[in-house]
């Protein structure tokens, strides 16, 4: 991970809207070639761009940057907001900020506007799928995402910062299909993985394109980070399935997002 840490570039407590609340920025320290801006050189494509939301407990963006820094390492921008999972809207006006901040900042850190992947991990991951499944959850215009991915979420749960469940918008969503991605760890004693089975033949009997990929680790390993009793909180996994599974996590959104990996890439 230090290796490719040395490759990405991160920029720290931007804030991305009205609240107040910070994000961080993540993308390749060089591009190909070593073209970097000002130099006078054509200008580089534009990175795919990729919106990555936490889950519980509140202002936790730190809890992803391993994973983010692993998905910047494949080529991309990566976004990772703070928000508030305990507001009195379940979150929704943050989560609707940092999609608005994405779309409208993400060329000025080498992103496309025009192909963002959201994902999100546990209730993040369930504002993601809202958000596919009802445009108008998190924008004004009827935006769709290129792709999304729920990690290690629970879609059937009734909490009540966050309904109707996904698994009830799912029902009754009019939306066109978008492709999904679903990563669940098998040994996940928070969100059990039958909820993403579930989830996933649900999605493919109303003719959602979907992936399920189950992974031998934990909640918390989807998204390369584990339970840290002593500080109380999660941290970047040291753990050996946590790094797989968090790795697999990264290449899952780098397909999502079109990006061609070399076999055997880590």
């Amino acid at each position: 991970m230090n290796e490719l840490a040395e490759r990405v570039a991160v920029r720290r407590g931007l804030r991305y809207g009205p609240s107040g609340q910070l994000l961080d920025v993540y993308r390749p320290a060089a591009p190909p070639g070593g073209r970097r801006p000002g130099e006078g050189l054509p200008a580089r494509p534009l990175l795919p761009t990729v919106l990555l939301w936490h889950g519980r407990p509140a202002d936790n963006r730190a809890v992803l940057a391993s994973l983010a820094t692993a998905v910047a390492g494949h080529g991309m921008l990566v976004l990772v907001p703070d928000w508030r999972t305990d507001a009195a809207d379940g979150g929704w006006g943050e989560l609707r900020e940092s999609l608005a901040y994405t779309r409208r900042r993400a060329v000025e850190y080498g992103g496309d506007p025009g192909r963002i992947v959201l994902a999100g991990w546990s209730l993040g991951g369930r504002a993601a799928l809202a958000t596919a499944l009802r445009p108008s959850a998190a924008s004004t215009d009827g935006w769709r995402p290129l792709a999304v991915l729920g990690l290690g979420s629970n879609y059937r749960s009734e909490d009540e910062l966050m309904h109707p469940t996904v698994m009830e918008e799912l029902t009754c969503s009019a939306a066109t299909p978008i492709p999904v991605h679903l990563h669940h760890g098998t040994a996940d004693a928070v969100v059990d993985v039958a909820r993403s089975r579930e989830f996933a033949a649900a999605l493919r009997r109303r003719h959602w394109p979907v992936t399920l990929t189950e992974s031998d680790s934990d909640h918390s390993g989807v998204v390369m980070a584990e339970y840290d009793r002593g500080l109380g909180r999660c941290r970047g996994a040291t753990a050996e399935h946590a790094l797989r599974a968090g790795e697999t996590t990264a290449r899952l959104i780098a397909e999502a997002a079109g990006v061609r990996l070399p076999v055997g890439v880590r």
